[in-house]
C-alpha cells in the first residue's frame, strides 16, 4: 500500500465560492468534510470558528451553534457533516462519494464509516468531559463505559480494515478510508492514554499514508484557515 502526495481530485487550485465551512480542522467532523468537499473538488471558503470561544460570531452565521456548519450558495445553511456530504455530492464534479452498489461492498463501506463515526463520538464525549466537567463532578462509570465503547469501536475498526486493502497511489481515499485516518488522528491526538497503537497497526498504517495526501496536509489537524500550505513540512502536525 503506497502513498501518492497529491491527486487530481484534490486539487490545489480554488475557485471563487460563497458556499462556507464553518467550524475549526481540529473537529473531526469538520476535518472530515473538509478533507471530503477536496476530494469532491466542491469549492468552499473556510469560517474557522469554535463552538465555545466564537461562540456569538458563530450563531451569527448559524444560531444553533454546531460544527460543522455549511453555508450553501443559496444561502441554506447545514449541519451534520454526513448530511452536507449527501448535498454536496450532488453539485460535485465527480462521483467519488458514491457508495458501491454491490450488496457486500457497501455493508463493508458502511460498516467502516459507521465504526470510524463510533471513534469520533466516543473520543469526542471523552474530550469535552475533560474540557467542560469539573473533575469533582465527573461521573466515572459513565467514562469507564464510554472508554470501552471507544476501545471496542477501535478495535472493530481494526478487524475490519485487515479485511480492506486501499492504495492512494491509483485512487483517492473513499470516505470511510477519510473517516478512519481522521478519527485514528484525533484520538493520537486528543485522547492518547485511551488508546494502545500497537494493538491498531492497520489503522496506524492507513492514517500515516493518508495524512501524508495533499488533501489531508492542507486541512490539518489544527485550529488553522483552510488551506493551509502543504508544503510546509510538517504542518499537518500542530498540537491544539
Amino acid at each position: 500500500m503506497s502513498v501518492h502526495r497529491s491527486h487530481p481530485y484534490a486539487s490545489s487550485r480554488r475557485r471563487s465560492t460563497n458556499t462556507k465551512l464553518v467550524g475549526l480542522l481540529d473537529s473531526p467532523y469538520v476535518r472530515r468534510l473538509a478533507i471530503a468537499l477536496q476530494l469532491m473538488d466542491v469549492d468552499f471558503e473556510h469560517v474557522p470558528l469554535s463552538v465555545f470561544s466564537h461562540y456569538h460570531e458563530f450563531a451569527q452565521i448559524n444560531p444553533v451553534v454546531k460544527a460543522p456548519t455549511f453555508v450553501c450558495d443559496s444561502g441554506d445553511v447545514l449541519m451534520d457533516s454526513g448530511l452536507i456530504i449527501q448535498y454536496a455530492s450532488v453539485v460535485s464534479r465527480n462521483a467519488w462519494s458514491a457508495i458501491p452498489n454491490g450488496r457486500k461492498q457497501r455493508a463493508m463501506y458502511l460498516r467502516l464509516e459507521s465504526l470510524a463515526l463510533a471513534v469520533m463520538e466516543k473520543s469526542i464525549q471523552l474530550v469535552l468531559e475533560d474540557f467542560l466537567r469539573p473533575p469533582e463532578k465527573r461521573h466515572s462509570p459513565w467514562l469507564i463505559r464510554v472508554g470501552i465503547q471507544l476501545t471496542e469501536a477501535l478495535d472493530q475498526l481494526e478487524a475490519a480494515l485487515r479485511l480492506h486493502q486501499w492504495n492512494f497511489r491509483d485512487k483517492p481515499p473513499a470516505l470511510p478510508e477519510v473517516s478512519s485516518a481522521v478519527a485514528w488522528t484525533f484520538c493520537k491526538r486528543m485522547v492518547p492514554t485511551m488508546i494502545e497503537t500497537q494493538n491498531h497497526p492497520v489503522l496506524d498504517t492507513l492514517a500515516a499514508e493518508a495524512e501524508l495526501l495533499e488533501c489531508f496536509r492542507r486541512a490539518p489537524h489544527s485550529t488553522l484557515k483552510f488551506p493551509v500550505d502543504a508544503e510546509i513540512s510538517g504542518v499537518h502536525n500542530v498540537e491544539v
